[in-house]
């Protein structure tokens, strides 16, 4: 009672104050007026501004359904039924290079990666079984013994690695985890995997390329061209870890990365940052971790056009992208910016930079200057490469 007394009196002190308040000037009254009138009239432009950047969004969105719609008819009728002898062409080139369109781009891939393996669904159900078999034996020696004995190939093959990297992988679509629609079919991919390729077993990172393949391609076609991909030299380098063939790699984007941006690649170098600490990441899970999902399936539909190379062109085209803030960073920045890049990254402003990236040192191609650092560090001749500089 005492204390609303209190505030009540407190309020009509306020309010015989305000009374007593002397009477603006003419002058404060038009000045408030005027910097009120501003104040609405900068809010109508910022009002009119957003209006016309969302009109303008929505025709872009128009246009570019528009150009998917079109683009999909040519692939269907056109392309896909003559497909060895229009993939090539300089036309099914240019159209490749804008984007495949969502509903054939999961056979486009299963054509582009080829099948080079042989491999059949029927194949894909033996290890699938074979995967289940070892699971459960595993489980049920896992509950009897401690598992620190077993070897680190026993454990990159084993169930519950699979199951942690599942449960990380594109976590914010809540497909791939447990409950999930696609976790039970990630799952036999992965697990079949180990089976037909104990040699590599599982790696962290296989995840997100399973994951991809999932969304476009049946359970099957997407175990075949899982397989297929990382079977490639780059892959297999890289899942393998075969340190000396990935140093070739690193070195390779090197010569490119001085040639192309010669100034961050020196301001690289002024910090000894090698390209492992960034590329491996990028490599691994082919753009799919680091990039939005929509821009990583646009650089997969490149990369299965033009291979392994196109790969460190999208890094080189990433570095351009960002050379100007990255050139203000040290050591542990860079590091850190790289590792996550930002999430507002579009797919314009970045192919408009791939576009860019020359893949030519002097007259030679990329892989000429592989095979030239090949030669090289078989030789010997750590002086050729700018990436093998001590």
């Amino acid at each position: 009672m005492a204390s609303n007394l209190r505030s009540s009196c407190f309020s009509v002190s306020h309010i015989w104050n305000y009374r007593n308040l002397p009477a603006k000037s003419v002058e404060e009254a038009l000045r408030h007026r005027q910097e009120y009138d501003e104040m609405v009239a900068e809010a109508k432009k910022r009002e009119i501004k957003e209006a016309h950047k969302r009109k303008r969004i929505m025709k872009e969105r128009f246009k570019q359904e528009e150009n998917i719609a079109s683009a999909m008819v040519i692939w269907i009728n056109e392309i896909l039924p003559n497909w060895e002898v229009m993939r090539s062409t300089r036309r099914v080139r240019e159209l490749w290079w804008q984007g495949l369109p969502p509903s054939v781009r999961g056979k486009v891939w299963s054509l582009a990666v080829g099948n080079e393996l042989n491999i059949t669904p029927e194949l894909y159900e033996i290890f699938l079984s074979r995967a289940k078999e070892r699971w459960k034996s595993f489980s049920e020696s896992n509950s009897e013994n401690d598992t620190e004995g077993v070897s680190v190939a026993d454990r990159e093959a084993s169930l519950e690695l699979i199951k942690l990297d599942i449960s990380r992988t594109f976590p914010s679509l809540y497909i791939f985890q447990k409950g999930g629609p696609y976790h039970d079919v990630l799952h036999s991919i992965l697990g079949a995997y180990t089976c037909y390729r104990p040699d590599v077993g599982y790696v962290q990172g296989m995840s997100f390329i399973a994951a991809v393949l999932i969304l476009n391609l049946e359970e099957a076609d997407a175990f075949i061209a899982f397989a297929n991909l990382l079977n490639k030299p780059c892959q297999l380098a890289f899942f393998r870890v075969d340190h000396s063939m990935m140093l070739k790699y690193f070195a390779t984007f090197e010569v490119f990365f001085e040639e192309n941006l010669s100034k961050l690649f020196l301001h690289f170098k002024s910090y000894s940052l090698t390209p492992d600490i960034y590329l491996i990441d990028w490599i691994f899970t082919l753009y799919s971790k680091s990039l939005p999902l929509d821009l990583a399936c646009r650089v997969w539909d490149v990369f299965c056009r033009d291979g392994e190379e196109f790969l460190f062109r999208t890094g080189l085209g990433i570095l351009r992208l960002y050379e100007d803030i990255l050139l203000q960073m040290d050591f542990i920045h860079i590091a850190q910016f790289l590792t996550k890049l930002p999430e507002d990254i579009t797919s314009e402003k970045l192919f408009s930079c791939i576009a860019a990236i020359q893949m030519q040192n002097s007259t030679k191609k990329w892989t000429q200057v592989f095979a030239s650092v090949m030669k090289d560090i078989k030789e010997g001749d750590k002086n050729s490469s700018p990436a093998l500089k001590s």
